[in-house]
């Protein structure tokens, strides 16, 4: 496949870049339009220091223009490792048209970000013995049951919350190690990566038993990111740390995984399934690359190679993909986040 072909999907002018004062990680799209069919994108600063930001800003896709919101815009503590707006375009946690954004750091915590302002709702500590608690590397909002949260932490747990009577549904010691991400399946299953190697899959309705479904080739090499097929929940992505490959994984044949896309040329950081289909897939890494990947029905001999790439001349730590628009991927690197039209 020639470069010329993969690139013309995600041409430069079909790109917008906004500028931040400081470096991003954390990144999410509104599930909400705002006014004027405008969606609200939230970036998270990334600086070692206690005090961080997070700004929100009005994304135009007709005239392509980002506008911060300075009103909008919030001191943090620590870096904020996820920031999700609520799955649905509804809550019943809100009265008014305000969206309700969750982020992870220190805690888990609520905001209600309004028109003009925004306002801190809730904070959950899932210590019970301690006004402090682990730090949390991830979370993931149950869009079927949006009343959940499901939390991943350094000290081997996932917490699932009941936002909205505030208490902890179940804490479960999910993995050997740190656990680095968590995902949602359905209502009551979601799974786990961890410093230990492995995907698990946890049924809140039989909290005594999980399932592994994935170990890391070489023993003890952490996986990083996962990312659970929503169109078909036969399927799910996971990356190892400091590896090129995406690990595509098929929950009813465990351990061997169904696909390895290995085209990136250095460390994936990022993936991030299409909304709205089964068979698309986007990666990003430290090659500066942003691919997006077809999944055919049987892999050839020679591995699959992506049908789009685009390069943002910057090693890429994050991308998100917008449910929204899905149009629409957005990616962050250095000080910027970028937004593709696919």
């Amino acid at each position: 496949m020639e470069n010329s072909t993969q690139e013309s999907n995600l041409r430069s002018d079909n790109s917008v870049t906004y500028d931040s004062p400081y470096p991003l990680y954390a990144m999410a799209f509104s599930s909400n339009p705002n006014s004027q069919q405008q969606q609200r994108i939230a970036v998270g600063s990334f600086i070692e220091e206690y005090t961080n930001r997070i700004d929100i800003l009005s994304f135009n896709p007709d005239t392509l223009s980002i506008k911060p919101q300075p009103s909008l815009s919030f001191d943090h503590p620590y870096p904020p490792t996820k920031l999700m707006f609520h799955p649905s375009t509804h809550s019943s946690l809100l009265k008014t048209s305000s969206d309700l954004l969750a982020t992870s750091g220190d805690y888990l915590r609520l905001w209600e970000v309004r028109e003009n302002s925004v306002e801190a709702l809730s904070l959950f500590n899932n210590s019970k013995t301690s006004e402090f608690c682990a730090p949390l590397t991830s979370f993931d909002w149950n869009d079927i049951e949006p009343k959940r949260i499901g939390t991943s932490s350094i000290d081997t747990t996932c917490t699932i919350w009941d936002i909205e009577r505030g208490v902890v549904e179940t804490q479960l010691i999910a993995h050997d190690k740190e656990v680095y991400d968590i995902a949602w399946g359905e209502s009551r299953v979601f799974a786990s990566v961890s410093a230990d190697g492995s995907v698990r899959i946890f049924d809140l309705r039989d909290k005594e038993h999980s399932t592994i479904i994935y170990e890391s080739p070489q023993p003890d090499t952490p996986l990083l990111r996962l990312a659970w097929n929503k169109k078909d929940l036969r399927y799910m992505a996971t990356i190892l740390m400091d590896s090129n490959k995406v690990v595509i994984l098929d929950i009813r044949s465990p351990t061997t995984p169904v696909a390895e896309l290995e085209r990136h040329r250095a460390g994936v950081n990022a993936i991030a399934w299409a909304p709205r289909s089964s068979r698309h897939i986007c990666s990003a890494g430290d090659d500066t690359q942003a691919l997006i990947w077809e999944l055919p029905t049987v892999a050839g001999p020679n591995g699959i190679d992506p049908m789009s790439m685009y390069s943002s001349g910057y090693e890429i730590n994050q991308l998100q993909w917008s449910a929204a628009q899905p149009d629409w991927i957005a990616i962050a690197f250095a000080n910027k986040m970028q937004l593709l039209r696919v």
